[in-house]
């Protein structure tokens, strides 16, 4: 791909384009692009440039085809109504950098454990509960998020479903 375009230079379609561009050249070219993907070329071109919201098959079809998993979970999570108020966007990182936040955000699994089983004795949440029990929920979105983090690396570079 030559030059990045200025004007879809932080979309993050444009940018999955961009970088499938740096292993299969038919991706430099956006009209090559949206013959491969399978949606017309100024509908992509818009898609790119934000002056329209792609459908969620176009995502899962430019997520595919420019082999950028986390395209879906970044629809889902800034622009679907339904996934922006119950999905997190994941960032993906190195492998040993993703490794280690699973292990870290595991570390205290058992303490957690014991306070759910704690709490859950009597079948009631007393207000004495409630922060104990946040901070578990918490913990749970954290583990969460880095297994799914994970999940979309090795989907990324292993090709793990």
């Amino acid at each position: 791909m030559g030059k990045k375009a200025t004007k879809a230079a932080d979309n993050m379609y444009y940018l999955a384009r961009y970088e499938a561009s740096k292993t299969n050249d038919d991706f430099t070219s956006r009209e090559k692009a949206a013959e491969i993907v399978g949606i017309d070329r100024t509908r992509l071109a818009r898609i790119e440039l934000g002056t329209i919201t792609p459908y969620p098959e176009e995502v899962l079809a430019m997520s595919h085809t420019y082999n950028c998993p986390e395209l879906c979970n970044s629809y889902c999570a800034r622009e679907c109504p339904i996934g922006r108020t119950s999905v997190k966007e994941v960032i993906i990182d190195d492998f040993d950098r993703l490794a280690l936040k699973v292990l870290g955000s595991l570390k205290d699994i058992d303490n957690l454990r014991m306070a759910l089983i704690a709490i859950s004795e009597d079948g009631i949440i007393s207000e004495s509960e409630r922060p104990t029990f946040q901070h578990i929920l918490d913990s749970l979105e954290k583990i969460s998020t880095n297994a799914k983090a994970l999940q979309l690396w090795a989907m990324k570079n292993i090709h793990i479903q």
